[in-house]
C-alpha cells in the first residue's frame, strides 16, 4: 500500500463491495469489534467508507470516527458520506501509515482486509498500538491469510495479544 491503487481499479473496487454489503451488512462484522456508543473508532484502510454508516450507528453523536487511507478517492467519498449523512463526528485522516492522532486516543482501532497489502505492516502495527488506548482493542480480518499466519503476524512483535476469534473476524488486546 505505499502507493494508492489507480482510480479505475478504486472504482470497480468500490462497486463490488456494494454486492459483498448487500449479502454480508458490515454491521454483523462489527459488532464482533465490540464497539460502544461514545467510543473513538480508527477505520484503518477505510476505502470507500463502508464501514462509516454502520460505526455511526454504533458510536452515536458522543463517539468519533477516524477514517484513514492512502487514496484522495477514499477520502472524498468518506467525506462525502459524512457530509449527505450529516456525520459530523467523522474525521477522515489520508496517509500511507502515520495517523496524526495523540497517544491512548482510539477505543478500537479496525485493520480490515488491508494488512496483506501494507509496504510497512509492522510500522502500521506499531501506529495502531501507539494510538490505542490502554485498553484497546485491533479488530482484525484479512481474507488472504490464514489463521496461523494472522495469530502470529500480529502478537509476534509483542505489541498485541489475541483476546478472541470471532466469526469473521480476530480481536487482539493491546499490549503494555
Amino acid at each position: 500500500m505505499d502507493k494508492p491503487e489507480p482510480n479505475l481499479h478504486f472504482r470497480l473496487m468500490s462497486l463490488c463491495y456494494r454486492f459483498r454489503d448487500f449479502f454480508l451488512p458490515r454491521m454483523n462484522i462489527l459488532q464482533e469489534a465490540g464497539i460502544e456508543a461514545g467510543f473513538h473508532v480508527l477505520d484503518y484502510g477505510c476505502g470507500p467508507g463502508t464501514y462509516i454508516i454502520p460505526l455511526a450507528e454504533l458510536v452515536g453523536e458522543s463517539g468519533k470516527i477516524y477514517a484513514l487511507d492512502i487514496h484522495p478517492l477514499a477520502i472524498e467519498m468518506v467525506q462525502r458520506i459524512a457530509s449527505r449523512k450529516q456525520l459530523t463526528n467523522v474525521e477522515t485522516i489520508c496517509s500511507d501509515c502515520k495517523t496524526g492522532l495523540p497517544d491512548n486516543a482510539v477505543d478500537v482501532a479496525l485493520l480490515y482486509d488491508i494488512l496483506h497489502d501494507l509496504g510497512d505492516p509492522n510500522g502500521v502495527l506499531q501506529e495502531l498500538h501507539r494510538v490505542l488506548k490502554p485498553d484497546g482493542i485491533l479488530s482484525f480480518t484479512d481474507h488472504h491469510l490464514k489463521e496461523n499466519k494472522i495469530v502470529s503476524r500480529l502478537t509476534n512483535g509483542g505489541l498485541f495479544r489475541l483476546l478472541k476469534k470471532g466469526k469473521r473476524t480476530y480481536n487482539f488486546l493491546k499490549e503494555e
